[in-house]
């Protein structure tokens, strides 16, 4: 018997980017935040007004990076920025090693990803997390 699974709604993704752009709004960010599946499958993104248009694909691929590590993408750059650069190297398929992206956890298991781009990546962390904690989940 197959088991059940969690898995991110349209309804859950709406209310992520809901929340999300609420909280860029009142710090007045220039953003792109997209939501992916486990992985790494786009399901929603939203570009704010002045958002560079890089910010889409460094968004995505942040949200994807967190995906299919499992962990938020700060841990992966700073790995790299503690001196082990040859993860570069070693890890080709993830293109979003920067801070932004958070992993959505439910039940101890990863379900999708928020990645957000276009002010510094700590405000883009806490942009994501903003969405995600709109789902009521505790990880």
């Amino acid at each position: 018997m197959p088991a059940n699974r969690t898995y991110l709604t349209q309804q859950d993704v709406s209310a992520i980017l809901a929340a999300a752009e609420s909280y860029a709004a009142q710090g007045n960010f220039a953003v792109t935040i997209s939501i992916v599946d486990d992985g790494g499958h786009l399901l929603g993104l939203l570009r704010r007004d002045g958002a560079a248009p890089v910010t889409s694909y460094i968004s995505q691929e942040k949200a994807r990076t967190s995906a299919i590590g499992r962990r938020e993408s700060k841990i992966y750059e700073d790995i790299i920025n503690n001196g082990r650069t040859a993860f570069l190297g070693a890890t080709p398929a993830l293109h979003g090693v920067l801070e932004g992206g958070v992993n959505i956890v439910v039940d101890g298991h990863t379900i999708g990803a928020v990645g957000v781009s276009g002010v510094k990546s700590s405000d883009d962390a806490l942009i994501a997390k903003a969405g995600i904690a709109a789902l009521g989940i505790n990880s």
